[in-house]
């Protein structure tokens, strides 16, 4: 499984569904518990002040799972059709999808920001790193 560069993307495609799951599992009871009329979810944003934090924090994480992994899921697609993929390459992709996993497991449960914020960078730095040696490829 590990041999491709591609097999990243699918875990982690496959993991934000898993957070979609988690989310409506989250959201539905709580809104049917505060009596949330789902029409009062019109506008994007709208149920933060409407449902608890622990609730609202997995939603929050579902959207980051659509910020930065836009940019890995490029780089790898780029890694894999320019020909730069190489064990470290797919090492690195691979350490991203953990990463993220971890950034979501950290937000959904305890949400302790820095420790949370530390795995952010670290993914960042991994994509950096990514996009650094297929700048190098190049050459």
């Amino acid at each position: 499984m590990g041999e491709t560069i591609l097999t990243p993307i699918l875990v982690l495609v496959s993991w934000t569904l898993v957070i979609w799951i988690w989310m409506y599992a989250r959201r539905m009871p709580a809104m049917t518990a505060a009596k949330v009329d789902p029409q009062d979810a019109q506008h994007p944003g709208a149920l933060a002040k409407l449902l608890p934090s622990q609730v609202q924090r997995v939603a929050d994480n579902y959207n980051h799972l659509h910020e930065q992994p836009t940019i890995f899921y490029a780089l790898v697609i780029y890694t894999h059709l320019a020909g730069a993929v190489d064990p470290i390459n797919i090492a690195l992709a691979w350490s991203y999808v953990g990463l993220r996993i971890v950034h979501s497991l950290i937000q959904n449960t305890v949400n302790i920001v820095v420790a949370r914020f530390a795995v952010f960078s670290l993914s960042a730095i991994v994509l950096m790193a990514l996009a650094v040696r297929n700048l190098l490829a190049l050459s």
